[in-house]
């Protein structure tokens, strides 16, 4: 008698931490939840880190699952944000209250710099330009905002690729597309890796013509108060312009942007 006397007052326990968090609140934490994370995580761990019961989590996760807002991770074991909860971060991002702010930030490293700056998110299956400010310059390379580009052969791509834990890396890098678009992009899995690893203890990145025959460019990662990576910020420009070298003349403008920007957006 005792032991049903506990497990209903357990029972009872679980519909109380569960009644205490609103019905609206629930999905927006797990989805809080997942996109924190640096790995897949399973409905049990969501469970714990947003304090609702399993059956809860289970019903939320297959409703957020049916929509889109999350994804099961390869080999069906944990899920992450989806195509849907990718897109609103990116709406947010771009329509958020601090857009002003941002607009100016990249304004201004534009006129240093003199060549386009570029503010990207990672996407599904590449980075997306979320805002851009383009050169003065006639010649120019027209990437467009919306616009999306690989992860292996762009320095924002590199950039965030650089973010992830070593282990996330691995599995991310494996599971790219390595398409070769130039003779000097990297399409050997262990080479970028070596590479990444490098730009996560240098902090910055540069695409030495790996997109495009005769186009560079440089980024640093915009972070979180936290550390946690946010966006990479970049500029590029053609090789009659700049150089592998010359780009470095301008990593401080861009780390003080980066700093600018993590102000305004947080």
């Amino acid at each position: 008698m005792a032991s049903e006397d506990a497990a209903i007052v357990a029972g009872d326990a679980v519909k109380s931490d569960d009644a205490r968090i609103p019905t609206n609140l629930r999905t927006l934490l797990i989805l809080e939840a997942v996109g924190a994370a640096e790995r897949p995580l399973t409905p049990a761990e969501i469970g714990r880190l947003v304090g609702l019961p399993k059956q809860t989590i289970h019903r939320l996760c297959s409703v957020l699952l049916e929509e889109g807002f999350l994804m099961r991770a390869e080999g069906g074991r944990g899920v992450r944000a989806g195509r849907r909860a990718r897109r609103m971060s990116g709406n947010l991002l771009h329509h958020s209250a601090p857009v002003a702010a941002r607009r100016a930030i990249l304004e201004r490293i534009s006129a240093t710099v003199g060549e386009t700056v570029n503010f990207a998110a990672p996407g599904e299956s590449g980075m997306i330009y979320v805002d851009r400010v383009e050169t003065a310059w006639a010649f120019r390379i027209q990437l467009p905002i919306g616009t999306h580009v690989p992860f292996h052969c762009t320095a924002s791509g590199k950039t965030w690729l650089a973010s992830l834990s070593l282990r996330q890396r691995r599995k991310t890098v494996s599971s790219l597309r390595l398409e070769r678009l130039t003779s000097r992009t990297l399409t050997d899995p262990d080479a970028l890796l070596t590479e990444t690893a490098e730009i996560a203890r240098r902090g910055f990145a540069i695409d030495n013509e790996e997109l495009m025959e005769g186009m560079i460019a440089l980024s640093v990662p915009v972070t979180a108060p936290d550390g946690r990576y946010v966006a990479s910020l970049a500029f590029h420009g053609p090789l009659i312009r700049l150089s592998p070298e010359s780009l470095l003349d301008h990593l401080e403008t861009l780390r003080g942007g980066a700093r600018d920007l993590q102000a305004a957006l947080f």
